[in-house]
This record gives C-alpha cells, sequence and structure tokens, in this order.
C-alpha cells in the first residue's frame, strides 16, 4: 500500500506549517517535500515521519528536479 495522498490535505510541515508536495527520491522511496524550508521528510511503512530532526536538507539543484 503507498501513501495515501488524500493526507496531502491536512498534513503540513513542522517546521513553516507549508504546503508539502510528495516526490520519490532517487532510489524510488517516497518522500514529503517542503519548498519553503528545502527539507524533504521521510516515509517509513506508509507514515510520514515529520520531525525535523529526521528530515533530509535539500540542496537547490535537487529542489528544482521536484515538480
Amino acid at each position: 500500500m503507498a501513501f495515501d495522498k488524500k493526507l496531502l490535505e491536512i498534513v503540513a510541515c513542522p517546521v513553516c506549517k507549508g504546503t508539502l508536495i510528495l516526490n520519490k527520491d532517487s532510489n524510488g522511496n517516497e518522500r514529503l517535500v517542503c519548498r519553503f524550508d528545502r527539507l524533504a521528510y521521510p516515509i517509513e511503512q506508509n507514515i510520514p515521519v515529520l520531525l525535523e530532526t529526521e528530515a533530509l536538507a535539500l540542496s537547490s539543484e535537487e529542489l528544482e528536479k521536484i515538480k
């Protein structure tokens, strides 16, 4: 089972409270991305890990590739 896209309507970035975008990393793993804070939150066992300490900082180049 994949991440339920309906949750995107109610989840928000824990840092800025902004919108998150569902994205896949280079390994095909789903993650939630905050474009404003340039952070990618992992999704483990279909559950988003919305902890700033678990987020991956994205470079400008990586952020440009995300739609």
